[in-house]
């Protein structure tokens, strides 16, 4: 389904990220605190702007409603923003606050937080009033820093007639009360719905349904206490609890992550909810779409991600960022990255063959999927039958691949070269002379390569079985 031209509106407190990555091999001679030396540093969009980054990566049209300063910090901010394509609505704010992390071989170290305290925002432009009644979805991202007290704000909120999405903060204001959703983590609950602290699902406390009881009982005590539509307690590995009326919640477990990097996995799930709903979905898709969206970007390297390569608009997918750092942290360790694409519309069991093929010639599997536009452009009207983002969610899905991306050109020559993988690979049922990818991997010393296709399966003879043709 299109979404509709209104998109996504963020509204919140934006941050400037960094972080520096380095070795910690030693000790400082002068005190014994460890020594970093610096390989890479990298700046990436942070609070409600990493959050309308996340939305723009889904492909959706978005609109940030915040404060950034006018200092340096401000300026490198708005640059990140415009290369994500995200139309910004300025209010009148203090300085650009500043999070910056310092990691050890992907671990953090320190952090440390620059910035004035909260300053009073300044009226809201019409300009953001009319953005707010216009949107699809608007998503309140609340920091902490004020914006979400404006007495405009709030009134223009509360007046809305679709969906509203609210992750709050313990220094944040309530949400207006009738918000659609309501996004608190555990420890966002505990501070006010919680007593005594239960562990949560999973986490190893001997009573996991004792916990769950007391999630889901503070979980309903939230949506009474705010007066909202419904509340999903995020659970981190426990995955989300969805309490949206009066019968029995909503549990949506998480897929197990090994490693990862936990860093704005809440607004991944928020942004991935917001998607879900400017699309008319339920919401409890919403919600468990999002769960495994979540997952996937732990798992992928978390926020941390954004920051490791230049963002473009010719390939966006919601998982673009994991595959360019996935493929990263395979070659780190000296292992083998492999990119299997095509459209992959109507998964079937060739499909499946040869992705399992292809994920054993290396240390991880990259599947590159053409968009809908793509795929439309090289099959035809009425192609594709499956959308990207199903094509997407259906193939993550799979065991054998650990990170999908969409690209929007009729080949994945341009997306090759960006993640430079050490294998590429087609089905064996590919017949047309050479890959015309070869060319481009021999460039840094890739191979492009078919493997082992069962015979008689595809797309158009599904579709032609499926329409009664022979």
């Amino acid at each position: 389904m299109t979404p509709p031209p209104e998109g996504i509106l963020v509204l919140g407190d934006s941050l400037l990220d960094r972080d520096v990555e380095g070795h910690a091999g030693r000790l400082s001679p002068d005190a014994p605190v460890p020594v970093l030396d610096e390989q890479a540093c990298w700046a990436r969009p942070g609070g409600a702007a990493l959050t309308a980054a996340l939305a723009a990566l889904e492909g959706d049209p978005v609109t940030l409603v915040t404060s950034i300063g006018d200092d340096e910090a401000g300026e490198e901010l708005r640059a990140l923003l415009d290369g994500f394509g995200i139309e910004l609505i300025s209010v009148t704010g203090g300085p650009t606050p500043e999070k910056i992390r310092f990691l050890a071989d992907g671990r953090p170290l320190l952090r440390v937080d620059r910035g004035s305290p909260p300053t009073p925002v300044g009226a809201l432009p019409p300009d953001a009033v009319s953005a707010v009644h216009g949107a699809g979805v608007v998503v309140v991202s609340d920091y902490g820093r004020g914006l979400t007290g404006n007495a405009t704000v709030r009134s223009a909120l509360q007046h809305r007639l679709r969906p509203t999405v609210w992750d709050p903060h313990p220094r944040g204001c309530e949400p207006v009360p009738g918000a659609t959703l309501v996004t608190p983590n555990l420890a966002e609950l505990r501070t006010a719905f919680l007593s005594p602290a239960p562990s949560p699902p999973g986490a190893g406390s001997g009573r996991p349904h004792v916990a769950l009881r007391a999630v889901a009982e503070a979980t309903a005590a939230a949506r009474q206490a705010w007066r909202v539509q419904a509340v999903a307690t995020t659970l981190g590995p426990g995955g989300a609890l969805l309490v949206a009326g009066d019968g029995p919640p909503l549990a949506v477990p998480a897929e197990a992550v090994t490693g990862g990097d936990p860093c704005g996995a809440g607004d991944r799930f928020v942004a991935a909810v917001a998607s879900f709903l400017l699309r008319g979905g339920l919401l409890s898709e919403a919600v468990t779409s999002a769960v495994a969206s979540a997952s996937r970007f732990v798992a992928a390297g978390g926020a941390g991600a954004l920051g490791a390569h230049n963002r473009s608009r010719e390939a966006s997918g919601p998982d673009r960022v994991g595959a360019e750092d996935l493929a990263r942290r395979v070659r780190h360790r000296g292992g083998t990255v492999v990119v299997a694409g095509g459209c992959f519309d109507l998964l079937h069991a060739g499909h499946v063959s040869l992705l399992e093929s292809a994920r054993r010639l290396g240390d991880c599997l990259i599947v590159a999927i053409n968009s809908d536009d793509s795929v439309r452009r090289l099959k035809g009207e009425g192609r594709p039958v499956v959308t990207q983002s199903d094509r997407s969610a259906l193939l993550a899905a799979l065991a054998c691949v650990d990170a999908v991306v969409v690209f929007d050109d009729d080949s994945p020559i341009e997306l090759l070269k960006r993640i430079r993988p050490d294998v590429f690979v087609k089905g064996g049922d590919y017949s047309s002379g050479p890959l015309p990818e070869a060319a481009v991997l021999a460039a840094w010393g890739g191979q492009a390569v078919t493997v082992p296709y069962l015979s008689g399966r595809s797309t158009s003879g599904l579709l032609r079985l499926a329409s009664g043709v022979p």
